[in-house]
């Protein structure tokens, strides 16, 4: 127990460094920032209690908003990727979720990709559509959305393939 909570400390404070630091410097073409601190909440303990698991995705959310001074915005999108994970891990592995018998480092590259698209995808629709709040741009919020989840889908399972020994 002593040794889950402290990788998960050590994943969460790594991530953080690494997306603060580095990815938010990132301004590919110009719109394009990979976020890939997301990873921290899609590889979080799935047995571990949905309250904790919401309170952690809120504090993940507030930790980005704290450091890019964005108002709120990624709280609001992690809150949501807690909310929908749930869902998600159904119908990305279905009966394996059921009994609780899913561990992403032995599920197929495919399994792996389905559940971090999706969850990826929403988060960043969330985060761009409060982030613009315009419906008048709504091209420009999809368009930014699917480029910057491709690259954030792309980081998260090359660092969960490199880093899957240590992650789960």
């Amino acid at each position: 127990m002593k040794n889950n909570v402290l990788k998960n400390i050590v994943r969460f404070v790594a991530l953080m460094f690494v997306q603060i630091y580095l990815f938010n410097h990132i301004n590919f073409l110009g719109y394009i920032n990979p976020y890939p601190y997301v990873l921290f909440l899609l590889v979080f303990p799935f047995t571990a209690n949905r309250s904790l698991y919401i309170f952690i995705a809120f504090l993940t959310g507030l930790t980005m908003d704290m450091f890019g001074n964005s108002g709120g915005i990624h709280a609001a999108a992690c809150l949501f990727l807690a909310y929908l994970r749930p869902l998600t891990l159904r119908f990305a592995f279905g009966v394996s979720y059921e009994y609780n018998a899913i561990k992403l480092s032995k599920v197929s590259l495919y399994g792996r990709f389905v559940y971090i698209s999706i969850l990826v995808f929403t988060h960043h629709l969330v985060l761009f559509l409060l982030e613009v709040f315009n419906i008048s741009n709504i091209l420009y919020t999809l368009n930014k959305t699917l480029v910057t989840s491709i690259f954030t889908i792309i980081l998260c399972i090359v660092f969960n393939i490199l880093f899957s020994r240590r992650i789960e």
